[in-house]
């Protein structure tokens, strides 16, 4: 009886729980802007986290890193919510409902926490919680007691009680299961529709008055190297933002302040009406391991930010422009970085399309040379010139350096960990980057023997990345192949191991692989 008591509590309180969500997720999707109780509660565990399990999920985790929270947030609720199932149809109802009120509290402090919060975010929050109270209130009184048999013999014992009667139960639980997943189906829809799919589709930008050009030996031509230019779906994303902002073209401003002659706000139209330039750009996140992913090479185009702050009046005593995302992170830049005369850009587009939303729509900064967290400002609506004592940026606070330059850095592609080869002539091959500077030379060894040289592909400039390649006739045995670029200056890639925090990992990537005889 307990057990089925406690399995029956289990089913009250996931109903409830989801009936609660399905209709916040219905009221974020009627509501433009308003977020879902689980998205504000992930977002600000994103923010609150230490920063060494931040680390460790953008390393173990990668881009998988903010459904895994998710997943995780909602296993928390459940957890919960079965615990207030259990009380509500054990008869202490209003326990019940107390839990399911501090769920509310703490989903209601999570929207309210955000920098684009307003009045109207809580009603979301505000009527989820009411629902699931109202569920785990009504769903056990449809547990009905069955009543004791009677019998007809006089020394015959009655039998009874014989429980619960709990197909009204079931009955009502599998309704609002339904109902829920209907609501919380539609309002996913409403969101989806109220983004800027649609928008984005239809934008006409103009063309750039500079387009990029791509040397024709930029692809050396040697299969499984990684392609010169990112595709959009395939460029890595890292970022704070628990859900993508959906920022309309209509509604975007610039505000540039702080430190300068004269505040001027921007509109996209203004963006558009400004000289654009397009430039190839290798950027990496600053979590990038040895060896791994996050770093990817796109066209990019958009007006040039030196243009834009030197319309504003930098004071020469600025050292550092904070840039502020439609979702309150921000960004730190050394302002010689932004004025030097590097492409430093306000970009509306990327690989001849506007921005993926993903990746910022409709307007981002993309600053040669430095690591994503110090230059890469998705969403952005704001920036502040200011000094680095008077103001630090999102990561610093959370351990990373003030300043981030891109350190140079090899990959091997080919040939995979672990994988055979017959023998012959096996390719090596992979890209390097040491963006601003330049890459003047990759060279490898195999077995801790001497470095050779390796083939180069051409760039368009010293922004991106370089293929690079090496035919080697292979000898059958286990192998293990290094690899180290020369940057433009004749600097040669540090070869001690550090780890990415708190300024760019380092080291040369290793591979082992067999060949066979």
């Amino acid at each position: 009886m307990e057990r089925a008591l406690y399995g029956t509590g289990v089913i009250a309180g996931v109903v409830g729980l989801g009936a609660g969500l399905a209709v916040a997720e219905l009221a974020a999707g009627l509501l433009s802007g308003a977020p879902s109780p689980v998205v504000a509660v992930g977002q600000t565990v994103i923010d609150g986290a230490p920063p060494a399990l931040k680390d460790w999920a953008i390393s173990n985790l990668g881009t998988a890193n903010k459904p895994v929270l998710l997943a995780g947030t909602v296993i928390v609720l459940v957890a919960i919510a079965s615990v207030a199932g259990v009380l509500a149809v054990g008869g202490r109802r209003r326990h019940a409902i107390t839990i399911a009120g501090l769920i509310g509290v703490v989903g209601l402090l999570a929207v309210l926490s955000r920098p684009t919060s307003s009045p109207g975010h809580v009603v979301p929050t505000i009527v989820g919680t009411a629902v699931t109270m109202g569920v785990l209130w009504w769903l056990p009184t449809r547990l009905v007691p069955i009543a004791p048999v009677e019998v007809d013999r006089i020394d015959a014992e009655p039998v009874g009680p014989m429980g619960l009667d709990r197909r009204g139960f079931f009955r009502g639980s599998a309704a609002i299961g339904v109902g829920a997943a209907a609501v919380g189906g539609l309002g996913r829809l409403l969101q989806a529709r109220s983004a800027i799919g649609d928008e984005r589709a239809t934008l006409l930008l103009p063309g750039p008055g500079e387009p990029a050009t791509l040397p024709a030996d930029a692809e050396i031509g040697v299969d499984g190297l990684t392609t010169f230019v990112t595709p959009n779906d395939d460029f890595f994303r890292i970022d704070t933002a628990f859900t993508v902002p959906q920022v309309s073209t209509d509604d975007w401003r610039l505000r540039i302040h702080g430190m300068v002659d004269r505040e001027i706000e921007l509109s996209f139209a203004d963006l558009l009406d400004r000289p654009q330039i397009e430039r190839y750009i290798t950027i990496s996140c600053v979590s990038n391991e040895v060896g791994g992913g996050l770093v990817g090479t796109a066209r990019w185009q958009g007006v040039r930010l030196a243009d834009v702050l030197r319309d504003a009046g930098v004071d020469p005593a600025a050292e550092q422009l904070v840039s502020r995302s439609i979702d309150g992170w921000t960004c730190g830049t050394p302002v010689e970085a932004a004025t030097d005369g590097r492409d430093a850009l306000l970009a509306i587009a990327m690989n001849g399309e506007p921005l993926p939303d993903r990746h910022g729509y409709p307007v981002r900064m993309v600053v040669p040379g430095l690591f994503g967290y110090v230059s890469a400002t998705k969403w952005v609506t704001e920036l502040e010139l200011t000094t680095w004592d008077a103001f630090d940026a999102y990561w610093v606070p959370r351990g990373w350096a003030e300043r981030g330059p891109v350190k140079t850095m090899t990959r091997i592609d080919r040939p995979r960990v672990g994988s055979s080869h017959g023998d012959g002539v096996v390719d090596i091959g992979g890209v390097a980057w040491a963006v601003h500077r330049g890459v003047s030379a990759v060279e490898i060894r195999l077995d801790d023997g001497p470095w050779v040289e390796c083939e180069l592909g051409g760039v368009p400039s010293d922004d991106t990345w370089r293929q690079w390649h090496h035919r080697w006739d292979a000898t059958p045995g286990d192998h293990v192949v290094e690899a180290r670029a020369v940057d433009g200056s004749g600097e040669v890639q540090p070869s001690e191991p550090r780890p990415p925090a708190p300024d760019g990992a380092q080291g040369y990537h290793r591979v082992r692989f067999t060949v066979n005889a």
